[in-house]
């Protein structure tokens, strides 16, 4: 296959890109970043351990994803259900989430990636959201791979938030109940304007989707995998990509 575009280093020569069709690559990949904490576990690690091996996980995903041309890739960094873990566990996350953003944004900025953030920035701590805001504006106006990071996010929460925001439209008669359809109903959830997934992944082991994007995933492909977050890489995705590629996607009809 060929490249869409070089992005950060060239190809990883361990990858598979030779068996990917690069006419039917997925614009829109989901993925669950699961298992940091039991990987450290398994080490003899603090959990925050785990967290920091996470990030470099996530840097070869977002690499490989630009270069096979994936134009958008959601990741579940933080659930609204993460603020249960323990206190000095979710102060180390929030502080992780600003030293990648820190360290990370400009190298994005520079190979074209848009940085977009999905869930209730409002609840984060004022530190985190600074950041989150210097990163958005640094790359808002790239044309490149899309990286919706899922901070503070939950799937019935973001259903609840779109409800309320069209109960409140229809109450100033600025929306006619009868015109809301699964159009204008996506239109107000936090991921307005973007294609729903076509793959959804999630590494660990586990298998659900801990509410992660609710209505966006009603068709998407699942493919889950054994393997922590840490060490799952670019070859892994392409793996199932490839799998993905081998699906035939009927959305309820029959061919």
């Amino acid at each position: 296959m060929k490249f869409i575009r070089n992005m950060f280093t060239k190809p990883h020569a361990e990858y598979d890109f030779e068996n990917i069709d690069i006419t039917r690559i997925p614009e829109h990949v989901a993925i669950i970043m699961d298992g940091n904490g039991r990987w450290a576990k398994k080490r003899g690690l603090p959990r925050t351990a785990g967290h920091k091996a996470g990030v470099e996980a996530l840097r070869d995903i977002i690499r490989t994803s630009s270069q096979l041309g994936i134009k958008y890739l959601s990741l579940y960094a933080f659930s609204t259900e993460n603020w249960k873990r323990p206190e000095d566990e979710v102060n180390a996350l929030m502080q992780l989430l600003v030293m990648y953003l820190r360290k990370e944004v400009q190298e994005l900025h520079k190979n074209n990636v848009k940085i977009n953030i999905i869930g209730d920035i409002d609840g984060l701590p004022k530190s985190a959201q600074e950041e989150i805001h210097s990163a958005f504006e640094l790359t808002q106006n790239n044309q490149g791979l899309i990286v919706n990071i899922a901070l503070n996010y939950g799937g019935r929460s973001e259903i609840i938030h779109a409800i309320k925001a069209l109960a409140r439209k229809v109450k100033n008669n600025e929306l006619e109940i009868e015109s809301i359809d699964e159009e204008i109903f996506s239109g107000f959830l936090y991921t307005a304007g973007i294609p729903d997934p076509d793959l959804l992944i999630r590494p660990s082991g586990e298998l659900r989707v801990s509410n992660f994007l609710l209505w966006q995933i009603a068709y998407s492909e699942f493919w889950f995998s054994n393997i922590y977050w840490p060490d799952f890489s670019g070859k892994h995705l392409m793996k199932a990509i490839i799998d993905y590629q081998k699906r035939d996607r009927r959305y309820g009809g029959v061919k």
